[in-house]
């Protein structure tokens, strides 16, 4: 598989491309009616078909074959992040952790955020180009900006992970993991998480826990945390 291209819409028989993935279909790549194409639809499934309809107005592919992704490891994961004054370093974490593998991302307001507006429909297009890269079939969940102390009350996962600078010895990450049970670990802002969002994370079973003895941005917090779950799953 050279090239993978992504569609939600696969009915009938038949994949519809969204005018930008149609046309970078027709005009960049240059593809004509009868070429075959690897898709996916980031819902785990990989198919191949055959581009059938390369009109102006729609670009449709006859679907082949369908065959499922394999389960790369046994657990999903969540990340929990407050997004970057700079959203270059946000996008540049949700490429880097699609590619390396995550199930969901939040985007977490905090007490210490230095940002509030966020495009999700930007988000969602890296999202997407990354999984494509990478050629993966899971396009992870983006969620839209939740308050902190309403993420922390709301999370279910069996493993509920704080990653935060505490002048107390904390757990390294690695060695609070297990690779077999779900997972949610909250990455804070640059200023970390304020003294009372620490306190509503440990009353909602959070555990407190390091990345290591280094300082690290939020987005390579982030990338950290991904990293970790990813090799402990495999």
């Amino acid at each position: 598989m050279n090239q993978l291209f992504y569609t939600q819409k696969i009915e009938n028989g038949f994949a519809v491309f969204e005018e930008e993935e149609g046309r970078h279909l027709l005009t960049v790549l240059r593809k004509k009616t009868g070429d075959l194409l690897q898709l996916t639809d980031g819902k785990g499934f990989f198919y191949e078909a055959e581009l059938a309809d390369a009109g102006k107005r729609q670009v449709l592919a006859r679907i082949i074959s369908k065959t499922a992704a394999p389960i790369l490891r046994p657990a999903r994961l969540h990340i929990g992040i407050a997004p970057t004054k700079q959203m270059e370093r946000l996008e540049w974490f949700l490429e880097k952790a699609t590619e390396i593998g995550v199930d969901e991302i939040t985007l977490l307001l905090c007490q210490r955020s230095e940002r509030d507006s966020i495009r999700l429909d930007r988000l969602e297009k890296i999202l997407v180009s990354a999984m494509k890269q990478s050629l993966r079939a899971w396009l992870p969940k983006l969620n839209p900006p939740i308050r902190f102390q309403d993420f922390a009350k709301k999370t279910s996962e069996a493993q509920k992970r704080l990653a935060w600078c505490s002048e107390a010895l904390l757990p390294h990450l690695k060695n609070t993991l297990s690779p077999l049970q779900d997972a949610v670990i909250a990455i804070g802002p640059e200023g970390d998480f304020s003294p009372e969002e620490v306190k509503i994370a440990l009353a909602n079973g959070f555990q407190g826990v390091s990345l290591g003895q280094a300082r690290l941005r939020t987005e390579t917090a982030g990338l950290v945390a991904v990293g970790i779950f990813e090799i402990l799953g495999n």
